[in-house]
Parts: structure tokens; sequence; C-alpha cells
């Protein structure tokens, strides 16, 4: 089937493997200094993938991450690649208030910049982290002078999610430039079928296929994400982890750089930047 002519968002959640909201009840945030580092290495894959497939994306990081490993962030920079903002410890946004968010923003904001070089104006939720509950979260973003949010799910999930809205790019201020980019969601029938990270590992890459498909015969940008700890089998193993869990950061590991490879070959890519910029000309 032939490419679609509009450019699509790749991007990158970068965080420690045992940062993960699946982990978060048996793993301690005053233990993560304690645990053995693999962001370094497992982002250092994706970039040399991105470079052998020739492609340009957006890393959104913690600022957590940023302060312990500059060089890293330094090096996606260089790379051509954008750096943009995942807060500072992977906390879900529902779980603060305005001024604890607030706090957030900046904390993981300059350790990031001062870490790339670059300015910073993108931002992803953690566990995209804001829905109905906590619409004041755009307000914060934009009085922050983020130029774009991708935080939000159109999904039904038990860990997040904001079933009713819109499927692509959408001001969520009346008063504000700032557009919200969801993730893509494959539309069959009255459902909404998640494809990135843990979804797209698990399930048909042909699903993911057809929802980046959709949406750009609709005349709007996929946006795909996933993590670089989801191209490394060798992670180390949480035992006590509940079931569902380990189900979902463990499984098809290994089949995940190929099905990557994959799937950017079959479609147009690039940072989420600059599809900003070009679903902005379509709100207009």
């Amino acid at each position: 089937m032939p490419r679609s002519a509009v450019l699509n968002g790749l991007s990158v959640d970068v965080e420690e493997w045992f940062q993960v909201g699946a982990f978060e009840r048996v793993i301690a945030k005053r233990d993560w200094d304690t645990i053995a580092s693999r962001v370094e290495a497992n982002t250092g894959a994706v970039l040399d993938l991105f470079a052998e497939t020739g492609v340009k994306a957006t890393f959104f990081t913690l600022g957590w991450v940023a302060q312990r490993h500059p060089r890293l962030i330094r090096r996606i920079a260089d790379a051509g690649h954008e750096v943009a903002s995942h807060g500072w410890d992977h906390q879900r946004v529902f779980t603060m208030d305005a001024g604890a968010f607030r706090a957030d923003l900046i904390r993981a904001r300059a350790a990031l910049e001062d870490a790339s070089g670059q300015a910073v104006t993108g931002y992803r939720a953690p566990s995209f982290s804001i829905d109905t509950r906590n619409l004041w979260a755009f307000n914060e973003l934009a009085e922050a002078g983020y130029a774009y949010s991708s935080s939000v799910a159109p999904v039904v999930h038990d860990h997040y999610g904001w079933r009713d809205a819109p499927r692509y790019a959408f001001r969520p201020l009346k008063d504000s430039p700032m557009i919200e980019l969801p993730v893509t969601v494959a539309k069959i029938g009255a459902k909404h079928l998640a494809t990135g990270g843990g979804f797209f590992r698990l399930l048909p890459s042909a699903l993911t296929d057809f929802a980046v498909r959709q949406v750009n015969g609709e005349g709007h940008a996929g946006i795909f994400y996933f993590h670089p700890w989801e191209v490394d089998p060798d992670q180390p193993r949480v035992k006590n982890a509940p079931l569902r869990s380990k189900v979902r950061h463990y499984s098809r590991l290994g089949a995940m750089a190929g099905k990557l490879r994959g799937l950017i070959a079959r479609h147009d890519w690039g940072r989420v930047d600059t599809v900003v910029a070009r679903e902005a000309a379509s709100l207009a």
C-alpha cells in the first residue's frame, strides 16, 4: 500500500525501565537511585535505530533522567531530534494540584534545557494523565509557554484515558494557540483501540498501520509513542510485580525493534514539533 503524504509524529517517552506505572506499587521512588540504570544504553539503541532508518523524532524525557544523564540528552539533541518534557519523575498529573504541577513543569524543563541546549516547547503527561478530571492542566501548560502537549489518550483504560476526546490535533483553550495532539487510536465501529507502546508490542502491527492510515485519510497526522526499555529484552524481572503488570511490561520485548523498523518503513515520520506546525495551519 502506498504511503500517505501526511507527516506523522514519532515519539519516545524516555524513562528508566523501573519508572513505569506497572511497577509503582512495588518499586518505591526512594529506591530508584539504588537500581542499575539502563536508560542510557536503551535510548542509545533507539538513537542507533533512528539513524539507521533515517528518521527524526521527539524524545519526551523525564527531568529526573536529564539530571542524571545530561550527556544522553545532549546526544539526542545533537542528532537532530527534539527534546521535550515528560515531567520530573513520572508522577501522574491528576495526582497533583495546580501548584504542584507548575513546580513539576519548571523543575523538569530546567533540567532538560540545561542538558540539551534546546528550548523545550512540548510536553507529554506521564501515563497520559490529562483528562476530564484535570483540564486545568492545559491552563498551566499555556501559561508556562508550551506550544503543544501530547498528553491525551482517547481510550478507556484502567490507568488513564479520555474516551470522548478528539482523535487528532485540537486547541484545548479558547484563548491560547497551544495545541493538544492525542496519541493515535484506531476507530473500529464505536470502539477506540490504543496502538502505541505495549499495545504495539502485543497486538498485530496491522492495527497501528490501520490507525495511522485512518487519521491520515482524515487529513491529520498520526502520533505514535514507545519507550526505550521496550527494546531491551534483557532487563531485570520484578518478581513481586502483579501478573498483569508483568505481562504488560515484559511481553514481546525481543520483537519490538523489528516491529519498529517495519512501522517506520511503512509511513512518513518526523519530530512532533514539525507536525505541530503543520497541524496549526489546519486549525487556523
